[in-house]
């Protein structure tokens, strides 16, 4: 062979080799992932439709970038989380299910502080009332390996915008460093925030006094136009430059204190709301669910000018179901989230079915729909298996499903699993329609529920009932009394707390027990 030859092969060669590791790096590159996660969103507040068909809701709110998102990406119609916000932020971070990890409710920014109202029938239980820690051994916390630290240790850029809320102040899951976040924007122990507007520095003053709930690290925001919303949407992005110019994988949850009150209104998008009709606690709520999808939108549009949207998985979903209950919502309470019952803090579908979608280019294809159930703890090892995390030393042991196979077959479905929610709790001083001590219990398309006080069972086929209109308990006694037993069975396994009555000192019978009366 000629020298010529011998060159012109081994040039060959090296164009080759360079070719074949570069599709190979390509091959392993891992996603940058990011969770939008929305407070208090409820199932309609949205353009997007998740039923059936579009209702008169979705005609109300006004959500172009969640409409591009699942037009983009996968939608699902099952996605469930816990009646209020605290339960599933510590289920998400772990994997661990409310009704094991026992922050069944929501932390209070107080250390060592009950969030419970007094109930005159039944006893609060040893809830862990200071949330999750990453530590183990501080009082009333769940101690687990949070998913943030997993990311970072695999070598992810973890960045929280927003609302954190893991934990009570004096505690280390209240500080978002601690839970694994290398950079932390705004993100501390309270879980709503005094204002939203920058005019009042995210700040609402009490007798002079910063309220508990003035957001801090927004200074520069102070005295500005800027709404809380876009002031963390802005700083967010600005953290992803440096991982981007790096090429390094990066983790962002980016968690809004909207659409939790206090309804500030938005000036941007307000009007259009007033001149719909709507009064003007609706109009300024509408106006918080447009701000927050323009944040969506403004996410979107980074991702593509940095040209890293191909390689970003972006997973949106919500905390908990919509806030129903009047005068802080317009017009009769408990109609909000329809055709859905109920709201925040119930057990029925209201209070904790959400709005999810999911795009991740290359696997996710578009404009699909998954009808299969899945529920918050699956963000866990969903997550880990997005980033290509095997095997990784955890404290706690997930309760949680990756939803994985889901984005890659949405056909796929589990009528077998069984979902649980555990809210051995009382939210607000009035009642509502199962916003207190109640659990609920899923497997294929029935749906139990257990209403403490009253020692009463309730059953639902959400495929034929999805508002939970009709109560067919007595009906069929055969199919209760297998979820009861399938229910107590899961509740015993997690070791819940569980109520006492005040007037007898005894507990409330486990639903299995209810049906031997």
């Amino acid at each position: 062979m000629s020298k010529t030859m011998c060159r012109g092969f081994a040039f060959l060669v090296a164009i080759l080799l360079i070719h074949f590791t570069g599709t190979a790096q390509k091959a392993v590159k891992r996603p940058n992932i990011i969770v939008f996660l929305v407070d208090d969103m409820g199932w309609q507040d949205t353009s997007v439709p998740f039923w059936t068909k579009t209702t008169e809701l979705n005609k109300r709110y006004h959500t172009p970038n969640m409409q591009r998102l699942a037009k983009e990406g996968m939608k699902f119609t099952n996605a469930y989380a816990t009646p209020v916000c605290t339960p599933s932020r510590v289920s998400l971070i772990t994997g661990v299910n409310a009704a094991h990890h026992r922050v069944t409710h929501w932390t209070s920014p107080n250390r060592n502080t009950n969030t419970d109202h007094p109930d005159t029938t039944l006893h609060s239980v040893q809830w862990n009332i200071n949330g999750f820690s990453p530590v183990a051994g501080v009082e009333r916390t769940f101690y687990a390996t949070p998913l943030p630290s997993v990311l970072s240790n695999h070598g992810y850029y973890t960045v929280l915008s927003g609302k954190a809320h893991f934990g009570s102040a004096g505690t280390p899951g209240a500080v978002p460093e601690n839970v694994g976040f290398r950079v932390n924007i705004a993100g501390s122990e309270i879980g709503h925030p005094a204002s939203y507007l920058g005019e009042k520095n995210y700040d609402q003053p009490v007798k002079g006094k910063p309220s508990r709930n003035a957001v801090k690290g927004l200074e520069k925001y102070h005295g500005t136009r800027t709404f809380l919303t876009d002031a963390i949407t802005t700083e967010a992005l600005k953290a992803l430059e440096k991982p981007i110019a790096d090429n390094q994988p990066f983790f962002l949850y980016l968690a809004h204190y909207a659409i939790h009150t206090p309804l500030n209104s938005d000036q941007r998008f307000v009007g259009k709301y007033l001149k719909m009709g709507l009064d003007t606690t609706e109009a300024k709520y509408a106006a918080l669910v447009e701000g927050m999808d323009k944040s969506l939108g403004d996410v979107l549009n980074f991702l593509d000018q940095q040209k890293v949207a191909d390689n970003t998985v972006i997973v949106f979903m919500s905390d908990n179901g919509g806030l129903s209950t009047a005068p802080l919502r317009g017009g009769q309470a408990y109609t909000h989230n329809l055709p859905l019952k109920a709201g925040k803090g119930s057990v029925y579908e209201g209070g904790i079915r959400e709005p999810m979608l999911v795009r991740w280019p290359g696997v996710v294809k578009p404009n699909t729909v998954a009808e299969q159930y899945v529920i918050i703890e699956d963000f866990f090892p969903s997550v880990l298996e997005m980033a290509g995390i095997k095997n990784p030393v955890l404290v706690q042991r997930p309760d949680g499903k990756s939803f994985v196979p889901l984005l890659k077959n949405p056909s796929l479905k589990d009528p077998a699993r069984e979902l649980i929610w555990h809210h051995p709790n009382r939210w607000i001083t009035e009642e509502g329609p199962h916003i207190h001590w109640a659990s609920a219990f899923r497997k294929g398309n029935w749906k139990l529920i257990y209403d403490y006080r009253n020692g009463k069972l309730e059953l639902y086929n959400l495929k034929m009932d999805i508002g939970e209109t009709s109560d067919i308990a007595s009906q069929n006694p055969v199919r209760v009394k297998e979820l009861a037993a399938l229910f107590t069975k899961q509740l015993r396994k997690y070791d819940v707390q569980w109520p006492v009555f005040k007037s007898t000192g005894k507990p409330v019978p486990w639903p299995d027990e209810v049906l031997q009366k």
